[in-house]
């Protein structure tokens, strides 16, 4: 085996074998179970949907996230096939045709570690928001938050993620676990505490599952499809299981079981909550969505139950979105750490340390995230439609980052495909080829202004101009200097270490060339690996 006594300490020997094969030396712990992989992402993202009414919000859950499963699927054959902490840069360098593979595996990794990143940013400055609303619902609207304490409140949030991820790392797939238990808890509350706050008011179902609105200048068409942001932005974190797939036991099958009941929870239970939502809401869409409060939901909780009501709901949903902005710091963590392991990222011999003081975690990139995510998160200091570029940015960003090696794998690397432990079979291309599909729609819907055509600096989206930046950006310091030394993946395994099966599963991927060298110790045989 591909392995040492400090390889079996990190994880089990299976697994430590398996990363072997992609090249990769077992450098951290795998603290996580298929259970703690598993992290749906339920939070309130209302302003997307209401502009469509009821519509919007039901049938657009329903419809985007079938769409996002779909996606779901065919992430989750590659991720049970190579299961890598930089996944999906890392199956691109893989499919493509020789000629593409290393600006393309280039651009992928940027496009998805500032996808992470900005993923952090909007939860995190979800939070902010909705920390910021249980103030004002107490002091019954006197307090008035200028755009600075917004920030500082989203700072302080983005730190506290910092601290936990250091100092809890033996802990974090426990934290994972008490994440998917408050999500579930806290959708329970909304069946039970709506329908009982609002019940000589609840809404008939013609209005819930047949009233269309549009509060925009767009199309009443093109509104609905703009409503399919909610779910999109609300389930993007389930490719956080693949960044973690090198701290998963037994990772072929926990990536995929992790990647599908993320989805597939946020589909079932996030269509009965905007049923459930849409039944006790109030009818006077444009009061919700301008509600002093500053969040829709604030304002349907409190018109429920009441001003404490309210705060203690509120408090629930701010204390969940926390816990999510700690997993999606996790995600992005290891996928900046993953490509700098591969010497992709400025100052890369820093970040890809791994810290055995703190339980074998990639401590620098964590904080390296953190610091980028307050950068980033100074958006929030310049007006609404600028923040809101943060929700789209990730959006944006991972979207390019899963289209990218999904159409590598249909258009160059079908015949490399090796299936793992989970695989759709003869569907897996038509899966593939939906995929690519939405996932441009869905591009294209985040970078849309959603107010309408007319645009001023107020209304502007700005996801276009940050999103062309980091694309436009990456593939420029790819073309002007990263080519003359970025190749790809690189093999950190240790060649003397590889058995003849390893050898031969890496020949036949076409990961590495395995050479057999003579050396003069009588009765050796030195191992040597070319990239």
């Amino acid at each position: 085996m591909a392995s040492n006594s400090s390889d079996d300490q990190l994880g089990k020997a299976e697994d430590v074998d398996m990363l072997a094969q992609l090249g990769y030396a077992q450098e951290l712990k795998r603290n996580f179970s298929k259970f703690e992989v598993l992290g749906p992402s339920i939070a309130s993202t209302l302003p997307f949907s209401i502009p469509a009414g009821p519509v919007g919000m039901v049938w657009g859950w329903f419809v985007a996230s079938g769409l996002i499963f779909i996606v779901a699927l065919a992430m989750a054959d590659l991720g049970s096939a190579m299961p890598t902490a930089g996944g999906l840069y890392w199956w691109t360098h893989y499919f493509s045709a020789p000629a593409y593979r290393n600006p393309l595996s280039f651009l992928v990794g940027y496009s998805n570690t500032l996808g992470l990143v900005g993923g952090l940013c909007s939860i995190d400055y979800g939070f902010a928001l909705m920390l910021i609303s249980v103030v004002v619902i107490a002091t019954d609207g006197t307090f008035a938050p200028s755009n600075g304490i917004v920030f500082c409140v989203f700072m302080g949030c983005v730190l506290s993620h910092g601290l936990v991820v250091t100092f809890a790392s033996r802990y974090m797939g426990r934290l994972q676990t008490v994440f998917t238990i408050a999500n579930l808890l806290l959708v329970a509350a909304t069946f039970v505490v709506l329908p009982v706050g609002r019940r000589e008011q609840r809404n008939k179902a013609a209005f819930i599952f047949g009233e269309m609105a549009n509060l925009t200048g767009w199309p009443t068409g093109w509104v609905f499809f703009l409503s399919w942001l909610s779910p999109i932005w609300t389930i993007g974190g389930f490719d956080s299981c693949v960044h973690i797939s090198e701290e998963a036991k037994n990772a072929t099958i926990a990536v995929p079981y992790g990647i599908l009941g993320s989805v597939g929870l946020c589909w079932v239970l996030g269509f009965l909550s905007q049923i459930v939502i849409a039944s006790c809401m109030s009818q006077d869409l444009e009061h919700l969505l301008g509600s002093p409060f500053g969040q829709p939901m604030a304002q349907i909780y409190y018109d429920a139950v009441g001003k404490n009501g309210a705060i203690i709901m509120m408090t629930f949903l701010f204390l969940t979105q926390w816990l999510m902005g700690v997993s999606l710091l996790v995600a992005a963590s290891r996928q900046a750490w993953a490509f700098s392991r591969d010497g992709a990222l400025p100052f890369s011999t820093f970040f890809n340390h791994v810290s055995k003081r703190f339980g074998y975690i990639p401590l620098r990139a964590v904080w390296g995230c953190a610091i980028l995510a307050c950068v980033i998160g100074l958006l929030c200091l310049v007006n609404a439609a600028a923040a809101s570029a943060l929700f789209s940015l990730a959006v944006a960003g991972n979207n390019l980052s899963w289209f990218i090696p999904i159409f590598a794998r249909i258009v160059w690397g079908r015949e490399k495909f090796v299936p793992g432990q989970f695989y759709t079979g003869v569907l897996s291309v038509p899966i593939a080829i939906i995929s690519c599909l939405f996932l441009f729609f869905s591009t294209l819907l985040a970078v849309m202004p959603y107010g309408g055509p007319d645009v001023n600096a107020e209304t502007m989206n700005y996801t276009i101009v940050v999103s062309s930046a980091v694309w436009g950006g990456a593939l420029a310091y790819y073309f002007i200097d990263a080519r003359k030394w970025f190749t790809g993946p690189k093999i950190t395994i240790d060649a003397t270490q590889l058995t003849e099966e390893q050898e031969d599963k890496m020949a036949r991927n076409g990961v590495v060339d395995v050479k057999h060298i003579n050396v003069n110790s009588p009765g050796k045989d030195e191992k040597s690996v070319e990239v």
